[in-house]
Formats: structure tokens, C-alpha cells, sequence
């Protein structure tokens, strides 16, 4: 099978469902917002992160895991028929966040996106994430359970950056007003 269709080169493509849509439709936006964050986890995946186990398995399973519900995020996205992202998703999100906070010391202040390789890595999957929200937002079809888990892994991801930080004994640099 061929990699090209040809069927793109007018500027359109097809949803799941067969739809035909504008490269530039915002269902379009939003779905490859998401998997530009996919690639981005990538990245942050592409060396090994050192972690203990904390309750949910090791932060490349959990990394790996996300990457997974990013590409059901996008099934969904691009109207793929059934459920793909559920509470029991976003329950998930939220228990691996609340075991990074148990570690890392309590913020008192505004953290800049600044730090370690794989410290800034995560602040920039965080910042795609949060595009992706918005792009989701826009598009104003997504349902509560996929809102969820854009909002959620946008926190996961931020205090994933923290742990790092924290495991690879680098200060965190704080915004000076």
C-alpha cells in the first residue's frame, strides 16, 4: 500500500466517518493539535526518564500509556465511531498527578518554563496541550470525558516537569515580578 493517496492534494481531507473537510476545518486543527502533542511525548519519551515506580507503573509506561489516549483522542476527534476517552481516563490522570505532588515540594510560587532538557521538554508538551484544548474548545463537539483529559494531562504534564526537576536535583527558577 502506498503512503500517498493523492487525495489531499486539493486541500481536503477525509474524517473517519468519510467525510470530505477543509485541511483548515477546526475539527482538523483540533486533531492535529493533539497529535503534534503525540509526537512532542515522543521526544520527551525518546531517552529514558529515571523514575521509581509510584503506584501506576513507570513514567515511560505512563507516557506510553498517554500516547495511546492521545491517538483515541484523535479517533474521536475525527468522528471514529464509540466511546474513546472516559472518566476512568481522567481518573487515571488525576491519581498519577496526585502521586507526583506527594513527591515534589509544595509550590509557593509561579515556575518558569525553564530547566533540563527533559524539564523543558515537558513545559512544551504542556503548552501543545493546552493549544489542543483550545483548539478542542473551538470546535465546541467534544464532550466532557475528552475535555477532561486535555485539561487534566495539561496539569499531569506540568507537574511531571516538577518531578523531574526534583528527581534530577535542578532548582526550579521562579517568575521575579
Amino acid at each position: 500500500m502506498a503512503i500517498y493517496t493523492k487525495t489531499g492534494d486539493k486541500g481536503e481531507t477525509s474524517l473517519a466517518n468519510g467525510q470530505r473537510v477543509s485541511k483548515a476545518n477546526a475539527r482538523i486543527e483540533a486533531y492535529g493539535a493533539v497529535d503534534e502533542l503525540n509526537s512532542w511525548l515522543g521526544l520527551l519519551r525518546s531517552k529514558p526518564t529515571p523514575a521509581p515506580s509510584m503506584g501506576g507503573g513507570e513514567l515511560d509506561t505512563q507516557l506510553s500509556w498517554i500516547q495511546n489516549k492521545l491517538f483515541n483522542l484523535g479517533a474521536a476527534l475525527s468522528l471514529a465511531p464509540g466511546e474513546w476517552v472516559c472518566e476512568a481516563d481522567v481518573k487515571q490522570l488525576e491519581a498519577w498527578i496526585d502521586a507526583l505532588q506527594a513527591i515534589v515540594p509544595k509550590q509557593h510560587a509561579f515556575i518558569l518554563p525553564a530547566g533540563g532538557k527533559r524539564v523543558c521538554r515537558c513545559h512544551i508538551c504542556r503548552t501543545v496541550c493546552r493549544r489542543a484544548e483550545r483548539r478542542m474548545i473551538e470546535l465546541g463537539e467534544c464532550n466532557e470525558a475528552e475535555l477532561q483529559f486535555i485539561n487534566r494531562l495539561s496539569d499531569y504534564l506540568f507537574v511531571l516537569a516538577r518531578y523531574i526537576a526534583f528527581l534530577n536535583d535542578e532548582e526550579e527558577e521562579t517568575w521575579q515580578k
